[in-house]
Order: C-alpha cells, then sequence, then structure tokens
C-alpha cells in the first residue's frame, strides 16, 4: 500500500511539471493552482488504482455541481423497467460517469432480483460483458457507497465466483474499508456476508473491522441486524454486539426486542444479561404486541429454556385474546412453545383445545400431534375432553401407522399419560417390527424414543388388563435398564444416606431400583403389620429384571417406594409434576406399590439429620395409613 501511495505521489509531480508554464507571473500560486487541477483530474481518471481522500473532495464537487447530462443519465438509469433500457444506454452516444456504470448495475440486480432465468440470460450478453469491463476500468472511481451495493448487486447476478470483475470490486472494498463508515460495513455485512464464502479474506476482515469498530454502532437496528446476520461467524463479534445491546436496549421497541431474542434463540446462545435486560423492558414497558410477536418470544423463551414469571403471565395474557384467530399451526407453535417452558396456563391451553375442536376440519395431523403433545408434556387435560380426545382418535387413528416410527412412539406415549390410549393404538406400536428399530441405538433420541417404549408396555401390563399383546420382551430391554444409572443429585445422595441410617441394615432396603417398567425407584422398602422392616432379598420381587425371590410376603406386609421429585419434575412455578413424572407416579402405584413422595420443596425445609429421619417416619406412616383407610 505505501509504495503504491509513493508512486501515486511521484506520477502526480510528474504530471503538475509538464503542465506548468515556463513563465509563472504569480509564481508558486499559480504552479499550486495547476497542481489543483491536476490532482482533480486523476482523482476521476479511469487508469487511477488508488480511491484517496480527493477521491471523496471529487464526490462533493460533483454532488455539489452537478452536470445536467449527467443528472438525465442518473434519471433514465432509475426510471428504467426493463434490463433492455439500460443495456441501450451503452449504445447511446451519452457521456457515462464514472458511477454510472455501477448503478446500471445496481438497477439491473434490482429488476432481475425475481427472475433467475433472465439473469441466466444476461450474463451471456455481450453488452453485459461490456458494462462489466467498464465497471472495472473505472472501479477506483466508484464511490464508498455504490461500491458497496455494486458488490452486493454483482452477488445477486449470481456471477461465476472466478469472474475477474467480481474479484476486482472485491479487492476493491478490502482495500476500503478502512475508510468505509460503519453503516456501510453493516450494510455489507448484512446483504453480503452469506455469498462470501468464496471470499475468505475479504469475510474475515469485514468481520474484523466490524469487530473493532463495534463503539461506532449508535442505533439498535444495526445491532440487531449485525447479530442475525453475522454474530454465528464470529465469536468476539458476537459478544461486543450483545454488550451494544445491553447499552441501548433502552431504546429498543417491540419488534427489535423480538429480533434479539429469536436471534440468541436460533444461535442457541443463552446470554443471560441480555435475557434479563429484554425481560425487564417487556414486563415495564406497555408494548402492543401482535400474535406474531408473542409466538416468536414465546419461542424464544422456550428454546432457551429462560424462564421470567412476569413475561410469561403477559405473553399468555396477551395471548389469550388472538387465540380465535390463529391458525392450526400458530395453534401447535404456541402450545409447544408453553410446554417447552413448563408454564401451564388453564385458561390459555383450554382456549387452543377448544379453538382445535372448532376448526377440526382445518387441523392437519401434524399440528394436532404437536398440540397432543404439548398437553401430554404438561399433564393437561381440558374440560371439555370427551370432545377433544374423540377429535385425537378420530383423527389419529387411521393415520398412526403412517406417521413415522418416532413421531407414532411419541403420540401413543402422550396419550398413555394422559389416560386416553386405546388398544389398537398399544399393539401398532409395541409390535416387533417397529421397536426392533430402536433396541440397542446409541443415539440419544433413539434411546428417549426406547424408554418411551417401555412405558407404553408397562401401560399396556399395569392399566390395560384386556390388552393381550404384543408387548415388550424381557430380552430386549433387560440390558437397557442396567446401562440406565445415571449421576445422583445432592437430593438423592441425602435421601439415601438418611434412609440407611433407619434402616440399620443394608438388607432392609435397596436403592436405585430400576423396574421392569422402565422406571427406576430411589429406594425400596418392606414394612411388616407391626411398621418393622423386613429383609429384601428373602421376598419375591416380579418388578425386578428378572423376578427374585421365591418367599411370599408374609399377610399384611406392605411395599413401599420412594420417589423423590426434584425441581425440574414439576411445571414452573408450580406443585403439579409434568406428565412424564405423574406416569410414572401412577405406574409404581399400580405395580403394587405404596408410594413415598419426598418434593424438593419439603425436602430444603429440613435442616438436621434427625429432622430428614422424622420427616421419613411420618411420610411413611401416612402412605400406610392411606391405604388401611380405602
Amino acid at each position: 500500500m505505501a509504495a503504491r501511495l509513493v508512486k501515486r505521489c511521484a506520477c502526480l509531480l510528474r504530471e503538475a511539471t509538464l503542465l506548468a508554464p515556463v513563465v509563472a507571473p504569480v509564481g508558486r500560486l499559480r504552479l499550486a493552482s495547476v497542481a489543483h487541477r491536476t490532482l482533480t483530474f486523476s482523482a476521476i481518471c479511469p487508469s487511477s488504482h488508488f480511491p484517496g481522500p480527493l477521491s471523496g473532495l471529487v464526490e462533493k464537487e460533483q454532488l455539489s455541481a452537478p452536470c445536467p447530462e449527467h443528472q438525465e443519465v442518473e434519471r433514465l438509469i432509475e426510471k428504467a423497467t426493463r434490463p433492455e433500457e439500460l443495456l441501450e444506454l451503452l449504445s447511446d452516444s451519452r457521456c457515462l460517469q464514472e458511477n454510472h456504470a455501477a448503478l446500471m448495475l445496481i438497477q439491473l440486480s434490482r429488476l432481475l432480483s425475481d427472475k433467475p432465468e433472465d439473469r441466466a440470460l444476461l450474463v451471456q450478453d455481450a453488452r453485459f460483458q461490456q458494462l462489466l469491463h467498464l465497471v472495472d476500468s473505472q472501479i477506483s472511481a466508484v464511490w464508498h457507497g455504490t461500491l458497496v451495493k455494486l458488490l452486493r448487486s454483482l452477488y445477486a447476478l449470481a456471477l461465476p465466483a472466478a469472474c475477474r470483475e467480481l474479484r476486482s470490486v472485491e479487492q476493491e472494498v478490502r482495500w476500503r474499508l478502512r475508510r468505509l463508515k460503519y453503516r456501510q460495513l453493516a450494510f455489507l455485512a448484512e446483504s453480503s456476508a452469506t455469498h462470501m464464502r468464496e471470499s475468505p479474506e475479504l469475510l474475515a476482515e469485514l468481520l474484523l473491522h466490524l469487530e473493532r469498530r463495534w463503539t461506532e454502532i449508535d442505533d439498535g437496528r444495526t445491532a440487531v441486524a449485525l447479530m442475525a446476520k453475522t454474530g454465528h461467524l464470529s465469536e468476539p463479534l458476537m459478544n461486543r454486539l450483545e454488550d451494544k445491546c445491553l447499552e441501548l436496549v433502552e431504546r429498543f421497541g417491540p419488534d427489535e426486542l423480538r429480533k434479539v431474542l429469536v436471534t440468541l434463540a436460533a444461535q442457541n446462545r443463552r446470554s443471560v444479561p441480555l435475557l434479563r435486560a429484554v425481560s425487564y423492558h417487556l414486563v415495564q414497558k406497555p408494548f402492543p404486541l401482535t400474535k406474531g410477536m408473542l409466538l416468536d418470544l414465546a419461542y424464544a423463551y422456550g428454546k432457551l429454556g429462560f424462564h421470567q414469571t412476569q413475561v410469561l403471565q403477559r405473553l399468555a395474557a396477551d395471548l389469550l385474546p388472538h387465540v380465535p384467530s390463529l391458525t392450526s399451526g400458530e395453534v401447535a407453535r404456541g402450545a409447544k412453545s408453553f410446554a417447552l417452558l413448563k408454564w401451564l396456563s388453564p385458561p390459555l391451553f383450554e382456549a387452543l383445545a377448544q379453538h382445535v375442536v372448532d376448526r377440526a376440519h382445518t387441523v392437519t395431523v401434524p399440528h394436532l400431534c404437536n398440540v397432543l403433545l404439548a398437553f401430554a408434556h404438561l399433564n393437561f387435560r381440558p374440560e371439555r375432553e370427551d370432545k377433544f380426545f374423540g377429535l385425537v382418535h378420530e383423527k389419529l387413528g387411521p393415520k398412526l401407522r403412517s406417521l413415522h416410527p418416532a413421531l407414532q412412539v411419541d403420540v401413543v406415549w402422550a396419550l398413555c399419560v394422559l389416560q386416553q390410549v386405546q388398544g389398537e393404538a398399544l399393539r401398532a406400536v409395541l409390535c416387533p417390527e417397529l421397536h426392533a428399530r430402536f433396541l440397542g441405538s446409541e443415539s440419544p433420541k433413539d434411546q428417549s424414543t426406547f424408554q418411551k417404549l417401555l412405558h407404553i408396555s408397562a401401560t399396556a401390563q399395569l392399566e390395560h388388563p384386556e390388552y393381550t399383546g404384543p408387548l415388550l420382551p424381557a430380552s430386549d430391554w433387560a440390558p437397557w435398564l442396567l446401562a440406565c444409572d445415571g449421576k445422583a443429585t445432592p437430593l438423592q445422595k441425602e435421601l439415601q444416606d438418611t434412609l440407611r441410617g433407619l434402616l440399620g441394615s443394608p438388607s432392609r432396603g435397596s436403592f436405585a431400583v430400576a423396574t421392569q417398567y422402565g422406571w427406576v425407584l430411589d429406594a425400596e422398602v418392606l414394612l411388616d403389620t407391626d411398621g418393622q422392616f423386613l429383609p429384601l432379598r428373602d421376598f419375591v420381587a416380579p418388578h425386578l429384571t428378572p423376578p427374585s425371590g421365591t418367599q411370599p410376603l408374609p399377610p399384611g406386609a406392605k411395599r413401599l417406594a420412594f420417589l423423590r421429585w426434584e425441581f425440574p419434575n414439576f411445571s414452573s412455578r408450580s406443585r403439579d409434576l409434568l406428565g412424564r413424572f405423574a406416569l410414572a407416579r401412577r405406574h409404581v402405584r399400580a405395580a403394587g406399590f405404596l408410594v413415598v413422595d419426598v418434593p424438593y420443596y419439603e425436602w430444603l425445609e429440613l435442616k438436621s439429620e434427625w429432622q430428614k429421619g422424622a420427616y421419613l417416619k411420618d411420610k411413611m406412616r401416612k402412605a400406610v395409613a392411606e391405604e388401611l383407610a380405602k
């Protein structure tokens, strides 16, 4: 760059010397005026390849005193409605300024933005190639703003990556990056970043300049647009943009807040400070939120797993009046988003269920499946459940076997959670042809699907005595149960330690008991009629894999299962279990156990070991008393 600058200055001095007269009456003043004219001429000369600061002066001069002929050309370019009108300007004997060829290419890209066939024909036109050559010869004199738009237009015209003129424009942009205003850099990134994959050097330098000059951002739109378009390309730039959004968030309107959250969700960036700031302004400012904004906000919060009670209350309350105008896809999207947030708003979900019933003829099978899964996740059953589940069976029954195998399992599992499954649906997913797809798979998604198959099989055994088969064979699920040994939580460790102290002997209890129903018990004990612990190993245990023990239980003996319930097992801001854990509790009770529930909110109130031991004793006495009272 320095060598080119020295060469440029030498050329200017040589031209000034040649043009200066031998006798100069005014001396130095005369030479200065000649030099000024020479510099101005060189700045706009097509052969110049160094667009220095003088080009900016030339632009200002031309803007202040435009040539009428140039104005006429620009007017014709702007009003052109067909590519042919622009190409004819090349054949006319008009004086084209250095920017006119670039403006013609920009206008061509606008006219052909939605006509890919015409774009392919245009590239082969000789006049278009002539226009490209003209732009290439004048590239150093093209103004900054026009140059940025020109690069975007060349990308939009789908020129080959190896095109010499395209490479020339890219190189010129690289040389000028430092002199471009930040808004021009932002425009370049927003409009052309996705097309710069073939020019990684330009993209890297652009991202570097955006990162280094991030303090020049002074409006929210630029920050939000850069987050969406280039944030995923550069981690340091995204960090800077998040800081700038925190600084400008007070100026954001509802649409900008929505775009920030959707961008974070799309990139799976859980920036807690920014999420808190956005949530604060959503709560404090009475923004009018459209149904599209409400659905986008609910999706973003659900995708990021960020719970803010006041925001969720507002989203649910504001969305409720819009329910009658929602499409079936929007109903499914809203239900799924709130289910991910574990947020159950009974009025909203009642309205969604009623909307599905009222618009039964327009509800598609995929949308109905999503609504059903959301209801099952939150363990929500509508008040008019007969009509809703009647519609579910009517719509899904004939088409169940045509769904994707994993979706079949999800739908039947949801019906099991909501206690609405039928024998035909059980047979459809428990057949060997289907569950063999997921057996032995190492994919987490397939393992989750197989676990749901275990729960479906348990539902068939424990809650549908009339069901005759098929079921999952023990040879398939026994190895899977042995591998389900997760990391113990603090609550689980404390519960086991306290219970060991109460038992006194290891033979009187079992911990982390994997049952054949797909559930793992935190602990299992046997009590006789006097409330004393019995050794477990001596008595039959049909729930194990394989069943153990030979002696039947003594008369009046009770088998107790301890189930701890952690914070994620409940709906948000509620003490109601989510669908999966409500199903687990039902299955354990149906298997013949007395359930001793140990929820986290009760356990956290216990401070001493004595309190914890007394708490478990009281829980066991209450479970036995409730059973005897039936």
